[in-house]
């Protein structure tokens, strides 16, 4: 806690009060909902007696002001002011991490600068001896030399050739020193190199923020807690599940878990996180009923009506909600689950850290164990394999979460990521754990048949018939459910009858009409054969579609 300069309040738009008080403060404590989240911040105080204000500097610039709350303890609160422009400059104090990062570059830097002036001091050394070479053999040149009688001209041959030697010598050791020196510099920048990476890894605040005053009171020198609290879209958690199933035990492990990431333009250092699958971002209210006012008019000619189709997986993952993570160590820290029957919040122990823009922080939500009957399921309207899928039912007593990043093992194999579905405590469901290829689908259309002559331009019955064929090439029995369709009609004219060997088991499977379904064991090498006919009918005139 220190007091603002006197020049600094002077431009404030606030009553001449006792005395201002400028507090730090850090985020201590986020519920984060899957879009969005809440966050606390306690500040300290301590206040004479008097009327004062209590001024943070530091609250995001991004902060929605209009959802600041604001609480006192230990004195009696007045008004309470925010803003985002014309905010007093704060104190910056750099985490000790980022002063020592710094203070490594620094030293690199000041390292690479010593040994480059060393390499350039000796390449003049080099430099140097090559100038007492150029010297010499200017020397053994010079027009003095031809009057020399022989013995004055062999010691002076003798002295510049010594010479010469030496200085080449010279030249030659000073550049193989520089070299040395030269290849040194290479580890020393990729040292500092590394350095700045660990500097820049630090990630820096927003430097622009939003203040907040609160005026207090109180009767003698108090001290107590300032609590702020402010609701921000820049911040989330997404669920995630590593779902392992074993086949011999159907043993079914759901590993829970959830990543938070935040971009609020403000590190959270040490602060204690609660996920919450409330959605505040999405409806909170109830639709409106409005009446419903019919007209009439003249029969417009008739035009072809496409058949609808069901939105694809991947258009519903779009558009669905993620929720939950999941992180894997021998003894991991996990956080509390806490249903209240309307929504789920885990309670992480301990304080995490999250950068701003950059961290994207995996936290373990604990282990699901359930037990699971494992069958082949078919459709070889479509596929070319069955697929083996785990049937269970939700018995944990908590609901497993819808998410986008739900990966898939069996016997420990990774076998594929992909959306999944919300799965209510108590419901019933199903999740695929990939394909078995020794489960070979074929799908014959053995007979068409259009009008009582074959195919001819305006017919009014068709008549198919389909040959299913399942061949085992596994090596060992599987339960196998088969799932195929026939026509139906909504219309009295329009008549559908089919018939199928063997008799399927159900006939409108998850209440869609003329979905159906064969159940049966195939053992090692068997092949099974289903036969799917229909017929359709209708009146001259009319037009099949």
């Amino acid at each position: 806690m220190r007091s603002l300069s006197l020049i600094i309040l002077a431009a404030l738009p606030f009553p001449a009060l006792a005395e201002d008080f400028a507090l730090t403060s850090d985020v201590g404590a986020v519920t984060l909902y899957p879009q969005g989240a809440t966050v606390t911040r306690q500040v300290p105080y301590s206040i004479p007696a008097g009327q004062h204000q209590l001024i943070l500097t530091d609250l995001p610039r991004s902060t929605p002001l209009a959802s600041v709350r604001v609480a006192v303890e230990g004195a009696a609160m007045g008004s309470v002011t925010a803003r985002r422009d014309f905010v007093p400059p704060r104190t910056e104090e750099e985490t000790a991490a980022l002063q020592a990062a710094r203070a490594e570059v620094e030293r690199l830097e000041d390292e690479l600068r010593d040994a480059r002036a060393a390499v350039e001091t000796i390449r003049l050394e080099a430099e140097a001896a090559r100038a007492r070479v150029a010297f010499l053999e200017k020397l053994g040149e010079g027009e003095g030399v031809t009057a020399l009688d022989i013995a004055a001209l062999r010691d002076l041959s003798a002295m510049i050739g010594e010479e010469t030697l030496a200085a080449l010598r010279t030249a030659q050791d000073a550049e193989r020193r520089a070299d040395a020196v030269a290849r040194s510099l290479e580890d020393l920048e990729d040292e500092l190199t590394r350095a700045k990476q660990a500097e820049a890894a630090l990630v820096p605040e927003d430097e622009d923020r939003a203040m907040l005053a609160v005026a207090v009171s109180a009767e003698a020198a108090a001290e107590g807690v300032l609590t702020v609290t402010y609701n921000t879209e820049a911040a989330g958690w997404e669920p995630v599940y590593d779902l392992r199933l074993d086949r011999k035990s159907g043993a079914l492990t759901l590993e829970r878990g959830a990543y938070v990431a935040q971009s609020t333009g403000e590190n959270w250092q040490a602060a204690e996180l609660t996920l919450s699958t409330v959605r505040p971002s999405e409806q909170t209210a109830p639709s409106e009923v409005w009446p419903w006012l019919r007209r009439i008019y003249n029969e417009p000619p008739l035009q072809p009506v496409p058949l609808a189709r069901s939105a694809p997986e991947s258009d519903m993952a779009a558009g669905a909600q993620m929720e939950e993570a999941m992180a894997v160590s021998p003894e991991p820290i996990v956080a509390k689950a806490d249903f209240d029957g309307l929504s789920v919040s885990y309670s992480y122990p301990g304080k995490v850290g999250v950068a701003t823009g950059a961290d994207r922080v995996r936290l373990a939500l604990g282990t699901l164990d359930i037990q699971a009957e494992t069958v082949a399921k078919a459709v070889p309207l479509n596929d070319l394999s069955a697929f083996l899928v785990a049937e269970f039912t939700n018995d944990t007593g908590e609901v497993i979460l819808p998410t986008a990043e739900a990966s898939f093992y069996l016997d420990g194999r990774f076998v594929g990521q992909r959306y999944m579905e919300m799965i209510p405590a108590g419901d019933e469901a199903e999740l695929s754990f990939g394909p078995i290829d020794g489960l070979r689908l074929t799908r014959t259309v053995e007979d068409r048949a259009e009008g009582d002559r074959g195919v001819i331009s305006k017919s009014n019955r068709i008549a198919e018939t389909v040959r299913i064929e399942i061949e085992n090439l596994t090596g060992e029995a599987w339960p196998l459910r088969v799932l195929d369709r026939v026509p139906v009609s909504e219309q009295e004219d329009l008549e559908i009858t089919w018939d199928a060997t063997p008799t399927p088991v159900e006939e409108r499977v998850d209440d869609k009409r003329g979905v159906l379904a064969w159940e049966f064991e195939l053992g090692a090498g068997e092949r099974q054969e289903i036969r799917l006919s229909h017929t359709i009918k209708w009146p001259d005139g009319m037009v099949l579609r």
